[in-house]
């Protein structure tokens, strides 16, 4: 006669049910300043900016909105990313000219500079906000779990 009693860590699970799907929807994310997977996204965008002419930030909340479906940028957001992005800059580089934040006449807009030490500088800071993302993935996979006692 098979053991039915419970045993601490023994699930023992079935195929699934024909037809059950395996489609699991995320629920959307609004996107909050300080945030390193907001930053992260805001900043792969920013990479494939043109370079050398102001952009608005408008477009570019737009672009990430599209991009990101199951995202809500708004325009705070987007500005702090850029001026994090900004002050990386002054404080890697000395100087102001790589990425200029401005109002222009139709808001707020961004430049970023049109030289071979952009891209790699972009990538690197895109690599840090990967690995800010990763630390806080596993400081929550550490967490207690809601019920355990």
């Amino acid at each position: 006669m098979p053991d039915t009693r419970p045993t601490p860590g023994r699930l023992l699970l079935r195929p699934a049910p024909a037809g059950m799907t395996t489609e699991s929807p995320r629920p959307p994310v609004i996107a909050e300043s300080g945030d390193p997977f907001a930053a992260l996204r805001v900043l792969r965008l920013v990479a494939r900016v043109e370079r050398g002419r102001p952009v608005r930030l408008d477009d570019i909340v737009s672009s990430l909105n599209a991009a990101e479906t199951d995202w809500l940028f708004d325009r705070a957001v987007v500005m702090d990313a850029l001026v994090r992005l900004q002050a990386a800059w002054l404080t890697d580089y000395r100087t102001t000219t790589g990425i200029v934040l401005e109002d222009g006449p139709y808001g707020p807009t961004v430049a970023i500079e049109d030289s071979p030490r952009v891209d790699p500088w972009i990538v690197r800071r895109v690599e840090r906000e990967l690995d800010a993302c990763r630390e806080a993935l596993a400081a929550f996979s550490r967490l207690d779990r809601l019920g355990d006692a």
